[in-house]
């Protein structure tokens, strides 16, 4: 007798603030088979040549355009210099970007896949919860973020301060999720995303130990 398989698969979100490593989280569920959704990339292709975006950014803002498609710099420098030109861009590209998060969804539902994980930089703070089924935070101690950070080429004290004044306070994002995982080290990281995937999605994907541990 044949299973029948879910509708859709589990939607589980992943954030955290700047440092937090969220990448390296997201890297793990990879790692293990679970398809991963990533905003920043979808945004980075609607942004890139031949991208849906493409024309109205330029028709909005034309000095954030060129051969490479949108200069997110240039794109940045307008919106600072004019922030009522924010909300018409979000008008744009928001709907563009939930169009390929659920396109990505249907995929995996369409092959049967149990767990995706979106990973939303800015979860919280656009209201992205509300289309998930569960949310996981990555967390790690002020100093740690902090020495992560700063040790990133080209970041200042005063760029950190910016991004931090954009994002939801860590203890609230921890207060709000549904599973946290602290991000001391590689290993640790790693054996905690194995066991929340094999909470979710029990012997779905391979969550054994990795050959290089």
């Amino acid at each position: 007798m044949s299973v029948a398989r879910p509708s859709r698969p589990f939607r589980l979100g992943l954030t955290g603030s700047i440092g937090m490593g969220k990448s390296t989280t997201a890297a793990y569920f990879r790692e293990a088979g679970v398809p991963v959704w990533d905003a920043d990339a979808a945004v980075h292709g609607l942004y890139a040549p031949g991208g849906e975006a493409l024309a109205h950014v330029a028709r909005l803002c034309p000095v954030a355009v060129g051969p490479l498609g949108v200069d997110r710099a240039r794109l940045r420098a307008a919106i600072a210099a004019d922030p009522a030109l924010l909300p018409r861009i979000e008008a744009v590209v928001h709907p563009l970007v939930a169009a390929d998060r659920a396109a990505f969804i249907a995929r995996a539902a369409g092959a049967g896949v149990p767990l995706v994980v979106l990973d939303i930089p800015l979860l919280y703070e656009t209201g992205a919860e509300q289309a998930l089924d569960a949310v996981l935070v990555v967390t790690a101690s002020a100093s740690e973020q902090r020495r992560r950070v700063l040790a990133r080429p080209g970041m200042t004290e005063a760029d950190f301060a910016h991004i931090l004044s954009r994002q939801l306070p860590d203890a609230e994002k921890c207060r709000r999720a549904d599973h946290v995982i602290e991000t001391r080290t590689p290993e640790q990281t790693r054996a905690a995303v194995h066991a929340l995937i094999e909470r979710l999605a029990p012997g779905a994907f391979a969550t054994g130990a990795p050959k290089d541990a």
